[in-house]
């Protein structure tokens, strides 16, 4: 038997590698996907092999990532709940996908991720490799065995399974969209975060940063007029920033498995480009083109939250979004300062925005008569409404 093991490297997939083996007396072969976070691979590698692992690849995603999924959330202002970039939740197809191809090469369909039975990267993994194998056989480790976190600890120092000891507090997934924190007492909604959960958005720099980003067809490809890779310029966001203390979210989330849960993010570019994203899609849409796509945002955003990426309906609304997008073509002056961010100006060639007419000193004026006609119309519907109810 050989089972193909999404691994991270963390505790729980370690432990897993050597609890596989010995629960089913099987080859285990791990699975590292790079996707942005920043690990030593090196090291992992070499864990996975300690820990019992037959072998080790390492998938280098991370332009897949950015192009397919990050700068996709960026066209679809994904934000779960107006507050999460998805960055996690994202990731996770991806990761699913690449096990899968591996899987097939190794020629087995047993599967194993490290997911608890309380988080939704469960469901997100199981439904992708449902989807992309019919036939695998999905063993999730921590939703089996009956450990905690101290007892997995304890049962790998007793193994010699050497572990990363030095992010025991908190729970960290990390990838080039955001870094997720949980655990320790950020599980308190009603305490502060501690500043030490943080590590991309700690103040370093307090000067005002401004920024230019150029966006064609809705997808950013300049920053102050340089183009730039797609890993580049998300990773360049990042560092500057998060060096401002810009990025952070902090918010009750309404998980997939039933309840809410406190969660906590580090997303500097994520959420500077969206935002300045959907500025500039506000500039250019007409209202009846925003307010859909104000609709379908929102919808696209569930879907991926909970683990639906490959939703017949969420390819739907990719095509709506590239379709309203070929038009968001333009510039987003913004400024970040004091953990703060704002937008300073944008402009598009395709703005309807006309300052001839919406100009207050010279622009175009209806008259008296054209104005009470249009508000007359315009309210006929409620004021009839009104009149039949209550006279």
């Amino acid at each position: 038997m050989k089972i193909v093991l999404a691994y991270s490297g963390g505790l729980d997939t370690t432990v897993a590698i050597r609890w596989l083996k010995e629960t089913y007396s099987a080859e285990v072969v791990s699975v590292s996907v790079d996707v942005g976070q920043r690990d030593d691979f090196k090291k992992i590698e070499e864990r996975a092999y300690v820990a019992g692992a037959v072998r080790h690849y390492l998938v280098d995603a991370k332009r897949e990532f950015a192009e397919k999924f990050a700068f996709r959330d960026v066209m679809m202002n994904g934000l779960y709940e107006e507050v999460y970039p998805l960055s996690t939740a994202l990731a996770r197809p991806l990761i699913a996908q690449k096990v899968i191809e591996v899987a097939k090469k190794e020629g087995t369909n047993y599967v194993a991720h490290g997911s608890t039975s309380k988080g939704n990267d469960q469901v997100r993994f199981d439904l992708t490799l449902m989807s992309l194998m019919e036939d695998a056989k999905i063993i999730a480790p921590a939703r089996i065995w009956k450990m905690t976190r101290e007892d997995e600890i304890k049962y790998a120092k007793e193994k010699g399974i050497p572990i990363k000891t030095e992010s025991s507090k908190y729970s960290i997934d990390e990838n080039l969209w955001g870094r997720s924190i949980e655990g320790d007492v950020i599980s308190d909604p009603a305490v502060e975060v501690p500043e030490d959960a943080f590590e991309w958005t700690v103040p370093r720099k307090n000067d005002k940063l401004k920024l230019e980003i150029e966006f064609e067809r809705g997808i950013p490809v300049k920053v102050n007029g340089e183009r730039m890779d797609t890993v580049q310029l998300i990773s360049r966001l990042n560092e500057e920033i998060g060096a401002r203390g810009f990025g952070r979210v902090e918010h009750l989330e309404n998980r997939v498995v039933g309840f809410k849960s406190r969660e906590v993010y580090e997303a500097p570019a994520a959420l500077t480009l969206v935002y300045a994203h959907r500025d500039l899609e506000k500039t250019v849409l007409t209202p009846e083109e925003f307010r859909f796509k104000r609709m379908i945002d929102s919808l696209w955003s569930d879907l991926v939250y909970r683990g639906l990426w490959l939703e017949p309906l969420r390819e739907v609304l990719d095509h709506a979004g590239d379709d309203l997008n070929r038009w968001v073509n333009g510039e987003v002056k913004v400024e970040v300062e004091g953990k703060a961010m704002r937008i300073l100006g944008r402009s598009s060639p395709y703005s309807p925005y006309s300052e001839k007419i919406s100009s207050y000193n010279r622009g175009w004026y209806p008259s008296d008569e054209m104005a009470r006609g249009f508000i007359e119309i315009w309210g006929m519907h409620s004021i009839l409404a009104r009149k039949a109810r209550y006279g």
